[in-house]
């Protein structure tokens, strides 16, 4: 592990500080090429745009551009370390962005002393960029954020650890369902954890089918029911109805548990408590809410899916983030609706049952991937993702109204 630290530090600092940089897309090599980029020649775009602000789109890179944008409260499983200290994050965030999607990206790291002064922030400088991810934002300020520059800016606006996290995990799960022999819509759901991810990841599944009744949330203080007192907003949401009160009494008979809380709060016992053939997504980083081999030595009719990439079926929002703004800023959609969330649930789900390809087992470090329950959800490498999310998100986008641009004739293609 200590070698693994300073690797990862080396990697940070060498051979230039940081994991991104600016590069020039034109030609600067020639006097004309200087007049033609700056003055004189970069009045002529200029005029252009202030006639007809859309051809910004034209003469600037604005719709390939993203904004990454923190202020540091939530970084990973680290807390709120402040703005700085989120940098090395966005400048990751970024480098996927670019990897996987070529999109260009800049991190923005934003210091506030208010949720308005963040958001005042964002919006002021929003039209300088085609799309905002908004990264390790704590709860429950995260949803008033997200929120109020959704209303405020005229370009999509997407808050991964919600989005991403709950997009990824519906594809996941309904899959690991099916091959479990249950359907959604009748299955009974424990959520451990209520922060962004988990409320985000239950909106999204009872989108998919499952029923709001059949999902028991815990937070620190157990079962969210309605005799409790001291629930915000969001999860008076999911405030059940019920006498249970203890993860002991919600995962008995519960045909799946999704973790998105901390370390080891699973154990073989409760596994053992599930209905038959669970699913079980311990998704807290990076040690999950039980290891697979502990879970699966507890017994043999679970499928396991983590956070992590050293097991099967990793949950990995990279599988989302740069393909849905792909599609997005492909439309020009204003917004990312629930109609293109759902459209990338799909997509990536059905990538999972596809023949995969022998480039993505070498990446991969496996000799086979097939649909079942070691594979589930495709691995972060194919690069069949990017096609096939991005068509399908920009697909929804205009056929839910949301698009300033047709979809492409052979897009992707």
């Amino acid at each position: 592990m200590t070698d693994f630290r300073q690797q990862a530090l080396d990697y940070h600092q060498y051979p230039t500080p940081g994991k991104i940089s600016v590069e020039l897309t034109t030609a600067a090599e020639t006097s004309l090429d200087l007049s033609l980029a700056y003055s004189p020649g970069v009045a002529e775009p200029v005029r252009e745009i202030a006639k007809n602000p859309d051809d910004v789109y034209k003469y600037t890179g604005k719709g390939n551009t993203v904004a990454v944008i923190t202020n540091g409260t939530a970084i990973l499983g680290l807390g709120n370390l402040g703005p700085m200290a989120s940098k090395p994050v966005m400048e990751g965030k970024a480098l996927l962005f670019k990897r996987f999607a070529n999109i260009d990206s800049f991190d923005i790291e934003v210091k506030h002393n208010t949720v308005e002064e963040f958001i005042n922030t964002v919006a002021n400088i929003a039209d300088s960029f085609g799309g905002i991810n908004l990264e390790d934002i704590k709860a429950p300020e995260c949803f008033v954020i997200e929120k109020a520059l959704i209303e405020r800016c005229k370009i999509p606006v997407f808050h991964d650890d919600q989005h991403g996290t709950a997009i990824v995990t519906a594809a996941g799960m309904i899959n690991a369902l099916e091959i479990q022999g249950k359907d959604i819509s009748s299955a009974r759901i424990v959520c451990l954890g209520a922060g962004a991810a988990a409320i985000a990841c239950m909106e999204l599944l009872i989108k998919c089918g499952a029923q709001r009744e059949q999902i028991y949330m815990l937070d620190t203080k157990g079962v969210i029911h309605t005799r409790r007192d001291n629930l915000n907003e969001y999860k008076k949401l999911f405030a059940n109805n019920t006498d249970k009160r203890t993860l002991e009494d919600a995962i008995d008979g519960a045909d799946v548990f999704v973790g998105v809380s901390g370390p080891n709060l699973l154990t073989a016992e409760h596994v053992k408590m599930m209905a038959n053939n669970p699913v079980i997504f311990a998704c807290s980083n990076p040690d999950p809410e039980i290891k697979p081999e502990l879970a699966h030595a507890a017994r043999n009719d679970i499928i396991i899916a983590t956070g992590r990439s050293d097991y099967p079926n990793q949950v990995n929002n990279v599988l989302c983030f740069p393909f849905i703004f792909r599609g997005a800023l492909d439309v020009r959609a204003r917004t990312i609706n629930d109609e293109m969330k759902i459209a990338a649930v799909h997509a990536i789900r059905a990538l999972a049952k596809e023949e995969v390809p022998q480039k993505v087992l070498d990446a991969s470090g496996v000799t086979s991937l097939v649909f079942g329950k070691e594979y589930i959800i495709p691995k972060p490498m194919d690069p069949r993702l990017c096609a096939n999310v991005a068509q399908a998100v920009a697909k929804a986008a205009v056929d839910s109204g949301v698009a300033a641009l047709e979809y492409p004739e052979n897009y992707m293609l």
